[in-house]
């Protein structure tokens, strides 16, 4: 006697089993676990694109500046301490004071990034319709410099402020601003305040004067477009503009007397030869715009 298929014996159940479906209650549940491995995939991308901060602690990031125009510097992090590195402890008060009150007012507050100048910053961009303001702290400015592309985009923005958390979690705030007076920018192929101290006033850190701490602080956004000053060996309109202003912040953050910030005002920089103010576009110009960017050097015409 042959026996029948399962088919055959039950057919209506056989045709059912083909056509079974998820219940409807588990569909929203299939696409929420679906977000959930997708995100699950995104942090540990993101995550192990992230480097470890803390080598800073005892390592010392140096500086190698391209020898092509327009190809951006390299960064390596050595061990050795470099000739050219200069301790928190040899660079002028005045100095660091001008460029915190200008760079990072609340530096010794936050704890990496600063919540309400993203906010102000989030409102000009949107105001303006592109993103043109970053608001980072020199903590932010530290990891961006030594660890981080230099393109602008939300997710190096989210990346630059995870770092900043966990250097400051790693670091003394004292090796922080170290760190950055050493490897920040301050004129076309070459960066740190000793570099800056020497080319433009001819005198070491330490010998700064409040002026000269505010002429540096004042560069600092753009320093190839602001060293205009020191080309022209005359100071801008704007620059003039700003480094009194950073005078009187420093009088507010009580770096500088009120006395003192009149005389420092009146006093001339090394590099000034006349009192003539120079005319210079809006400082919301793009640094690219602005024809000394294609300036080779930073040496002053003759």
């Amino acid at each position: 006697m042959r026996r029948r298929g399962v088919s055959q014996r039950f057919p209506l159940r056989a045709r059912s089993l083909g056509r079974l479906r998820a219940p409807r209650f588990l569909l929203p549940l299939r696409g929420a676990l679906a977000l959930l491995a997708l995100g699950v995939l995104a942090a540990t991308i993101f995550w192990l694109q992230i480097p470890d901060v803390s080598i800073l602690r005892d390592q010392y990031p140096v500086v190698i500046a391209a020898a092509k125009k327009g190809v951006p510097p390299t960064i390596r992090i050595q061990k050795k301490r470099p000739a050219s590195w200069v301790s928190l402890g040899s660079i002028s008060q005045q100095a660091v004071g001008a460029i915190l009150v200008s760079e990072d007012w609340a530096f010794y507050s936050h704890e990496g990034f600063d919540t309400n100048q993203i906010i102000e910053a989030a409102k000009e961009d949107w105001d303006k319709g592109h993103f043109k303001r970053g608001a980072s702290t020199i903590t932010q400015q530290v990891v961006r410099n030594v660890f981080l592309e230099k393109e602008k985009t939300l997710w190096r923005k989210l990346k630059e402020i995870v770092l900043a958390v966990r250097l400051e979690r790693s670091l003394s705030k004292r090796r922080i601003l170290e760190i950055y007076l050493n490897v920040a920018e301050w004129g076309r192929g070459f960066h740190g305040i000793k570099a800056a101290s020497a080319i433009y006033f001819d005198k070491a850190p330490r010998d700064l004067n409040a002026r000269e701490g505010a002429f540096l602080a004042m560069l600092l956004p753009s320093p190839k477009r602001y060293s205009q000053s020191f080309r022209d060996r005359q100071l801008t309109r704007y620059a003039r503009r700003t480094i009194n202003s950073i005078l009187d912040k420093m009088v507010q953050a009580r770096y500088l007397s009120a006395d003192d910030r009149d005389f420092e005002k009146i006093r001339r920089l090394a590099f000034e030869e006349t009192d003539t103010i120079r005319d210079e576009p809006s400082s919301d110009e793009s640094p690219a715009e602005d024809p000394a960017e294609d300036n080779e050097d930073l040496l002053p015409s003759t």
